[in-house]
């Protein structure tokens, strides 16, 4: 088996007859409940410090090296439930991993240069579609996230998933041809801005064209004025 690289995180075994008021206690004093299973090992119960907790996942890299009962294990997140006011992490599930056999795993998808991107520049709209995609590899070769370059994405572009070069080792579950990763769309429009222009603009015309006719009709009345003096006299 390969060798841990992994963030090292000390988990202590619970006893789990207490039920949901134990756990609320074990919140209160800073520990967050978790189980850990997966393996050929049976489920454990466990607490964890809820610092520590939150350095490990922060750390690069998706191995974690648990210390439990003078063990060591491998182990990756996979799922974790916070709270949802506070955000504070409620509960983990960690799964037990052999170093030398590929995982599935979900790593969040990073743009870049998006503000360098002649679309954007010229006003477009950017648009990431995709923000988490699957993918099978080596435990301590899955990345904590993958970054995708759009700096040269101009309006009316649509880029998909073929076009993420994924890292070396890890390889792309999703559909390539048919998992959208990001648009960019031509400016938005304000139709209600456009048409009040264009009533204002027509009000304006008919302004000017009501008063180019009373101009005429003075004109000729003026005219007609004019021609009946020269018959008077």
């Amino acid at each position: 088996m390969a060798t841990n690289q992994g963030t090292q995180l000390a988990l202590t075994p619970r006893d789990t007859s207490g039920g949901s008021r134990a756990t609320r206690r074990l919140r209160r004093t800073g520990q967050v409940p978790g189980v850990l299973y997966g393996g050929e090992g049976e489920p454990v119960s466990f607490t964890v410090d809820a610092r520590e907790l939150r350095h490990a996942l922060a750390a690069s890299g998706a191995v974690l090296d648990l210390q439990l009962e003078g063990g060591s294990t491998p182990a990756v997140l996979k799922d974790a439930q916070y709270h949802p006011v506070r955000g504070e992490t409620m509960h983990v599930d960690l799964l037990r991993v052999r170093l030398d056999v590929a995982i599935h795993a979900t790593v969040s998808v990073e743009l870049t240069g998006a503000d360098e991107a002649p679309g954007v520049v010229n006003g477009g709209v950017l648009d990431q579609i995709t923000r988490e995609v699957n993918v099978e590899a080596l435990p301590n070769d899955i990345p904590e996230t993958i970054t995708f370059d759009v700096s040269k994405m101009e309006i009316n572009d649509t880029l998909y998933l073929s076009s993420l070069a994924a890292p070396k080792g890890v390889t792309l579950l999703d559909d390539l041809e048919e998992t959208t990763l990001v648009t960019l769309s031509p400016p938005n429009v304000d139709v209600e801005a456009e048409e009040d222009a264009e009533e204002a603009i027509e009000q304006e015309t008919g302004v000017v064209g009501e008063g180019e006719g009373d101009e005429e009709a003075a004109a000729d009345a003026e005219e007609s004025a004019d021609a009946g003096d020269s018959s008077d006299e």
